[in-house]
């Protein structure tokens, strides 16, 4: 049994659009456009290069059914370049790309295997001693244990487990194919290659329970770098495991403390500050989509909550001012609160009163009722389901009381804004 490495990947999601990058003007337009196709050719391209022996894609190659057949074509010629290179692919379908999701079919090239969706099966490669198993998805909602069903390993083999799975659950992620660690560590094999959720870790050591990651970032829930393993094989024994970050597009939280300003050019310069210590400390060479967070007690809470439009743009010139494809802010989250030291104006504070009076109103929370609850019905599910911004989200859980709660604040805000 000869040394050999090989590359582990999984949820490429290929033509996903990444998502809050609304508003992009640019060169990086397309480099945004194009972020899950970069990463699939960056993943063929290190594969010939370290010369693998074969490449395993553990599910969601897809995204869901394509718009149109330049989805599949695409994935058929990166495959060619590395039936060109002599390595074959193993690849089951997941979630997203299941079997009844696909509806559009390209043959692929004779270098890839696609696991069946009837039942688990098993391939060997004889001349280096692997033997890989493995079952598609039939449908986007798997409740089966497929682990369980997985065949014996083969003897004097390397055995690798190839599984979509959400492994007895997973925050963030649906539990499909579920099973235990314990179950796969107990099934005999050396590897398990599993794929579904994005963010890559090691379960369990010898035997190997690994999940990859998801290529490519797609929103503000995927942050950092991303990627997928190559894994060394000597005299059949599994020797070292190396992540490598193919993505294109980097994903990070960026926190701004607004303790100590007196005025919103004071925010906006540690802003600037912020979204450039970010690019030089995190992108790594990549395109930086940012999500910016002020925090912090300040005397400019009221303007800060006030001019959101104006802090988005302030936000955006500060990124595009380091140069294109540096730095992009997708959205800016306020989490301030009022410096208890300030001040008070008199007639603001009895307009204030009032606004206070009125919130407390119990006619209010039935006028909330009648006229949010109407807009949010006619939201598309998705929106509603994952809405992130704790207003959105409370009105979508019909929390209305909640609603007002919230809405407080801003009404706060924009009252005293109007003072400027």
């Amino acid at each position: 049994m000869r040394s050999f490495r090989f590359v582990h990947a999984a949820d490429i999601h290929l033509d996903s659009p990444l998502k809050g990058l609304a508003g992009l003007e640019g060169s990086a337009v397309e480099a945004i456009q194009s972020a899950t196709r970069s990463a699939l050719e960056a993943l063929v391209s290190r594969t010939i290069e370290e010369e693998a022996a074969f490449l395993v894609i553990a599910g969601d190659l897809y995204d869901g059914n394509w718009r149109d057949y330049q989805t599949g074509l695409f994935f058929v010629g990166q495959m060619g370049l590395l039936r060109k290179a002599g390595i074959p692919v193993f690849l089951v379908q997941g979630n997203h790309d299941a079997q009844s999701v696909i509806t559009r079919r390209l043959s692929l090239p004779e270098n890839v295997t696609m696991f069946s969706h009837k039942q688990p099966e098993t391939v060997q490669i004889k001349e280096i001693g692997v033997a890989l198993h493995g079952q598609s998805f039939a449908q986007r909602d798997v409740s089966e244990n497929l682990a369980r069903r997985y065949p014996e390993p083969v003897p004097d083999a390397l055995n690798i487990g190839i599984l979509h799975t959400g492994l007895g659950g997973e925050e963030g992620h649906q539990n499909y194919a579920p099973c235990t660690l314990s179950e796969l560590t107990s099934k005999g094999y050396d590897y398990w290659a599993l794929g579904h959720v994005h963010h890559a870790s090691v379960r369990h050591e010898r035997p190997y329970v690994v999940y990859s990651g998801n290529i490519q970032g797609r929103h503000i829930k995927e942050t950092g770098p991303k990627g997928a393993v190559l894994v060394t094989v000597e005299d059949g024994e599994i020797t070292e495991l190396v992540p490598f970050h193919i993505d294109v597009v980097r994903w990070t939280m960026v926190e701004v403390s607004a303790r100590g300003c007196e005025t919103r050019q004071d925010i906006s310069e540690r802003i600037r500050d912020a979204v450039e210590g970010a690019v030089a400390e995190r992108s790594d060479g990549r395109l930086l989509a940012c999500r910016i967070q002020i925090t912090g007690r300040t005397r400019i809470h009221d303007e800060i909550l006030g001019h959101q439009e104006w802090l988005l743009a302030e936000s955006r010139a500060a990124a595009q001012g380091l140069g294109e494809e540096q730095a992009w802010v997708e959205r800016v989250v306020t989490a301030t609160a009022p410096d208890l030291g300030t001040g008070a104006d008199p007639v603001l504070e009895d307009a204030l009163g009032d606004l206070a009076d009125a919130l407390e109103d119990h006619s209010l929370q039935d006028q909330v009722k009648r006229d949010i609850g109407a807009l949010v019905s006619a939201l598309p599910p998705e929106v509603r389901d994952q809405a992130e911004d704790p207003l959105l989200g409370a009105a979508a859980e019909r929390d209305y009381a909640r609603v007002i709660e919230l809405a407080g604040p801003f009404a706060r805000a924009r009252l005293a804004g109007d003072r400027d």
